[in-house]
């Protein structure tokens, strides 16, 4: 199924829409903790929400951080237990010596494991790498025990970077190793200024985006040190997950901006086509690759429709 959605501009609560903090910051975690890998990596953890709700697990993407998530954890956490972590070599997490799918994997079961009970169920959405993430642990036994349901936001399984249109040429070789380059250079990013958060919003935004979101994706990116950025650009360069989709057996639901350059709508729409079970894709008309900030309230309504059809529905059978 696949249906275009516009991004609404207000809830009926009266919050804005655009994800800006409200006068209390309830980011502020419930509590913090740590998860150890398989191979040792301390992962920072975060808990929001109360110990009882319904449990949501959010996974980041590349060069992004738990900060990345400010929207969805500040509405969600009201009446849902949220827990975001970030990425090895992201955020509060130290860089690792070992970076590729498998860690993605590994990271993400060791977070599953020390914050949700033996035979506990969660959604869990990824974002970008973090839906990459999602795709790598499909076929793992851990997370198949506490995956009942899966949001998959501007993400690829394979060809990142043969099929990106960051750089507006013809697809072919030379666009190829020019994206591969670009998107792998070692260059700092150095402050976010005004050329900056043009740059970042042509590569990873849409033409409308509001200057406070632009200003915040700028700042999250920026902040990751850029030897992780280069690491892991290589990981992405070599994607190769079209098997964790076909693994990937629990509702699954898939969101994506027309105007993603780094993650062009073609893969969701091959995603969705694989996936057992595909609940829905959502073409966001004009909204680009970060989409969880860009449209904030319908991807933590996306999350809610999944808790309250799966997650609840189940506990209850």
């Amino acid at each position: 199924m696949t249906s275009s959605a516009e991004p609404s501009s207000a809830e009926p609560s009266g919050k804005a829409s655009s994800g800006k903090p409200s006068g209390k910051d309830s980011r502020v975690p419930s509590r913090e903790l740590t998860a150890v890998s398989a191979d040792g990596t301390l992962l920072h953890v975060e808990v929001h929400g109360p110990e009882t709700a319904p449990a949501v697990v959010l996974a980041h993407g590349w060069t992004c951080s738990t900060a990345f998530w400010a929207a969805q954890i500040r509405d969600l956490a009201a009446d849902h237990r949220v827990i975001a972590y970030d990425q090895r070599g992201h955020g509060r997490t130290l860089p690792s010596q070992a970076c590729s799918t498998d860690t993605l994997a590994d990271d993400l079961e060791a977070v599953l494991a020390a914050t949700l009970a033996p035979g506990e169920k969660a959604v869990i959405a990824g974002h970008s790498m973090g839906g990459m993430t999602v795709l790598a642990a499909a076929g793992r036994v851990a997370f198949q025990e506490h995956a009942v349901a899966v949001l998959l936001c501007s993400t690829g399984a394979s060809g990142l970077v043969a099929e990106s249109t960051v750089l507006p040429l013809r697809p072919g070789p030379l666009r190829t190793w020019l994206t591969r380059h670009i998107l792998g250079s070692r260059a700092p990013l150095g402050p976010v200024t005004p050329v900056a958060k043009r740059i970042l919003k042509y590569a990873t935004m849409g033409a409308g985006s509001a200057p406070h979101m632009v200003d915040a994706c700028a700042r999250i990116v920026h902040a990751c040190p850029r030897k992780v950025r280069h690491t892991w650009s290589h990981v992405l360069n070599l994607l190769d997950l079209d098997h964790g989709v076909r693994e990937l057996r629990v509702p699954t639901a898939v969101i994506v901006g027309s105007g993603d350059r780094l993650t062009p709508p073609v893969h969701a729409r091959r995603i969705a086509a694989a996936l057992p079970h595909c609940v829905g894709l959502t073409e966001l008309p004009g909204l680009g690759h970060m989409t969880p900030v860009e449209a904030p309230d319908l991807v933590t309504g996306r999350i809610r429709e999944l808790v309250t059809t799966y997650a609840q529905l189940k506990e209850g059978a």
